[in-house]
């Protein structure tokens, strides 16, 4: 195999519901986080999730692939502004992801709004972590030019 690996730890202490536990990247660029069920359900504040890094994930993963499509087009990117929120949800057989919402905003010279939505849907596809949730969660792209 080819290519990097990542990789992220995690430690985990007691049952779901009242236990606790803590998540840290391999490459130490930020400190470890808490993480509890209580932050999975309700978001509270001072923990993370499993959820909220695989939005950070998506967010950065998609901002470079529509920042890769549009200088192959010509028109590089000034700025790209993304937010992704991962819904965390109950369905029949349990708690999974249904969907990530990836919104936009860009400053791109020389680009018409048509072709930056384009360009946006094509890397919600496209990126590496888009292609890792494909026909198991939906993938929302919302753009628009700033």
């Amino acid at each position: 195999m080819s290519g990097a690996i990542s990789r992220a730890e995690a430690v985990w202490e007691g049952d779901l519901l009242s236990g606790r536990g803590k998540v840290s990247p391999g490459s130490k660029v930020f400190p470890e986080q808490a993480i509890t069920w209580a932050a999975r359900a309700e978001r509270k504040p001072g923990t993370t999730s499993p959820e909220e890094l695989l939005a950070a994930a998506h967010a950065g993963c998609f901002a470079m692939a529509l920042s890769n499509i549009l200088a192959k087009a010509g028109t590089p990117p000034e700025r790209l502004e993304v937010s992704a929120e991962a819904a965390f949800e109950k369905v029949e057989d349990g708690y999974r992801v249904t969907r990530i919402v990836l919104n936009v905003a860009g400053r791109v010279k020389g680009i018409t709004a048509e072709k930056f939505v384009e360009a946006a849907k094509q890397a919600g596809g496209g990126c590496p972590i888009s292609k890792a949730l494909k026909n198991n969660v939906e993938i929302v792209v919302n753009a628009r030019l700033i």
